[in-house]
C-alpha cells in the first residue's frame, strides 16, 4: 500500500514537474549549441568576406535561393523569426496548430537553414528562432503524458518559448515578461510556477556552459543624469517609433510598395525572388563596408563601448538589409538586428545631444526601436536592462519604450500578432484576433488531475 502511494506520488511529480524540467534542460543545451553554431557560421562568412570582398555578390544570392528552396520544400512553417508560429499555437488549438508548426523537422530546419543564411551574411538573429525551437522541443514532450490535453500542451509551448528567449539572451526576467506580454497577453497563476522553473533551469544550463555574462556587458553611466535626459527620452522615442513603425508597415503591407513585377516574381518564382533579395543584401553590405551583414551584435556592442565608429546612414542601411532578409521567408529573427539598428539611431542622436553620454543614448535607442518593432514595451525595456546591466536607467528605458511603441502603433499593428494570423487554423484565421482569443483561452479554465487528464 505504501509503495503504491509512493509510486503514484512519484508519477504525479514527474508529470507536473519532471517533464518540464527535462524539457528545460534540453532547451538550454540546444540554445547554447545553436548560438555557437550561428557564431561559427558568421565568423566563417566574415573570413570569406575579408579575403574576397566581391564574393558576396555570388555567395549571398546563392545562399538565399538555397535557403528558400529548402524551407519551402522541406520545412514549411520554419520561415521568419518563429515567434508568430508560437503565438498562433498558443491562441488556437495547440494540438492542431502545433503538429503543423512545432514539429521536429521544423525544429531541425529552423536551425540548419538559419545557419546557412548566416553563412551568406543575411541580417538575421538567432533569438526569435530559439523561441520556436524551445517551444517545439517542449511541445513534443506531450507524448510523455498518458493523456495530454490542450492545457498541458499550451503550458509546454509557453514554457519552452520563454525558456528559449531566456537562454538566448541570458535574460531570465525578460523570459517571464515575454511570456506574459507578447505570447499570451495575460497572466495565469497556475502556470507561473512551471514557467519560472523552466526559465531558471534553461538559464542555469546556459550559464554553466557559457559562464556568467551579460549580453552586451555592463555600461557605466555614472550617478548624475544630464539635464536634457527627459527631452532625449521623448525625442528618441519618437525617432525610433517612427523608424520601427515604418519597418512594421513595410513587412505587413508588401502589396502596397513592392512593384507588381516583383510581387509576381515572389509569388510565382520565390527562389528567384530570394536570389534577387540576396543581391540587394550583398550590395548594401558592400556599400556599408560590411557592417550590415549578420545580426549586428558586434556593431551594437562596439558602439556601446566606443570601439566602433559607424556612418550616420548605418541604421537606414541595416533596416533595408533587414527587410531584404525577411521578405523571402528565410528562417531568422529580428531581435538582435533591431537592437543593432537602435544602437545606430542612438549614435545619430548623439549629434543632437552631444553633452549626453553615448552609451546612454544607445541604450535608449535600442529599447525604443525594439519596442517599436515588437510593440511590447515591457519586454523590450526588461531585455535591454538585463543585457547592459542598466538598472540605473530603468525609468528612462521604460519611458522610451512606451513612447516609441505608441508612435509605432500609428503605422502598423503589433508585428508578431499580425503575422501570427497567417498561421492560424482557417476557422480562427477568418475571425478578428480579439474574437479568436477567448476561444483559445477557454482551456485555461481546466485543471489537471494526477493522471494528466483535464477536468472542469
Amino acid at each position: 500500500m505504501l509503495s503504491s502511494n509512493i509510486g503514484r506520488r512519484v508519477r504525479r511529480l514527474w508529470r507536473q514537474y519532471g517533464i518540464f524540467w527535462l524539457g528545460a534542460i534540453a532547451v538550454g543545451l540546444v540554445a547554447v549549441f545553436y548560438a555557437r553554431l550561428i557564431d561559427f557560421g558568421y565568423n566563417t562568412f566574415l573570413d570569406l568576406q575579408k579575403e574576397h570582398r566581391w564574393l558576396t555578390l555570388l555567395l549571398t544570392p546563392a545562399v538565399a535561393a538555397a535557403s528558400v528552396w529548402l524551407t519551402r520544400r522541406f520545412f514549411r512553417g520554419a520561415e521568419g523569426s518563429g515567434i508568430p508560429q508560437v503565438i498562433a499555437t498558443l491562441h488556437s488549438n495547440p494540438t492542431a496548430t502545433g503538429v503543423r508548426l512545432l514539429t521536429f523537422p521544423i525544429l531541425l530546419g529552423k536551425i540548419l537553414v538559419s545557419f546557412l543564411a548566416i553563412l551568406g551574411g543575411f541580417t538575421i538573429g538567432r533569438e526569435g528562432p530559439t523561441v520556436q525551437v524551445g517551444a517545439a522541443l517542449m511541445f513534443n514532450l506531450r507524448r510523455l503524458y498518458p493523456r495530454s490535453n490542450a492545457l498541458i500542451e499550451r503550458q509546454l509551448v509557453l514554457a519552452g518559448a520563454a525558456a528559449g528567449l531566456s537562454a538566448a539572451f541570458n535574460t531570465p526576467l525578460a523570459g517571464i515578461v515575454f511570456a506574459i506580454e507578447e505570447l499570451t497577453r495575460s497572466f495565469e497563476a497556475r502556470a507561473s510556477g512551471v514557467l519560472i522553473t523552466a526559465i531558471i533551469i534553461a538559464g542555469v544550463i546556459a550559464l554553466g556552459l557559457n559562464g556568467n555574462y551579460t549580453y552586451f556587458g555592463t555600461i557605466d553611466i555614472g550617478a548624475h543624469f544630464p539635464n536634457l535626459l527627459a527631452v532625449a527620452v521623448v525625442v528618441t522615442g519618437i525617432v525610433t517609433g517612427l523608424a520601427g513603425g515604418v519597418f512594421g508597415w513595410l513587412l505587413l503591407n508588401t502589396a502596397r510598395w513592392i512593384p507588381a513585377p516583383l510581387r509576381q516574381l515572389q509569388s510565382e518564382r520565390p527562389v528567384a525572388f530570394a536570389a534577387l533579395c540576396g543581391v540587394a543584401i550583398a550590395v548594401i553590405g558592400i556599400v556599408s563596408g560590411g557592417t550590415t551583414f549578420g545580426s549586428g551584435y558586434s556593431e551594437a556592442r562596439g558602439l556601446l563601448y566606443g570601439t566602433e565608429h559607424l556612418s550616420v546612414f548605418y541604421p537606414l542601411l541595416k533596416m533595408a538589409s533587414m527587410v531584404g532578409s525577411y521578405l523571402p521567408g528565410i528562417p531568422g529573427g529580428i531581435f538582435a538586428p533591431s537592437l543593432s539598428i537602435g544602437a545606430g539611431f542612438g549614435n545619430v542622436l548623439h549629434m543632437v545631444f552631444a553633452d549626453m553620454q553615448l552609451p546612454m543614448l544607445i541604450a535608449l535607442a535600442m529599447v525604443g526601436y525594439l519596442a517599436a518593432v515588437t510593440q511590447s514595451p515591457i519586454t523590450s525595456f526588461v531585455i535591454v536592462m538585463e543585457m547592459i546591466n542598466g538598472h540605473a536607467l530603468v525609468i528612462s528605458l521604460m519611458a522610451t519604450a512606451l513612447v516609441s511603441s505608441r508612435v509605432a502603433r500609428l503605422f502598423a499593428p503589433p508585428l508578431y500578432e499580425a503575422l501570427s494570423m497567417r498561421y492560424m487554423a482557417p476557422a480562427v484565421q477568418d475571425a478578428p484576433l480579439a474574437q479568436a482569443r477567448p476561444a483559445a483561452a477557454s482551456p485555461q479554465q481546466e485543471s489537471v488531475d494526477e493522471r494528466g487528464e483535464a477536468k472542469e
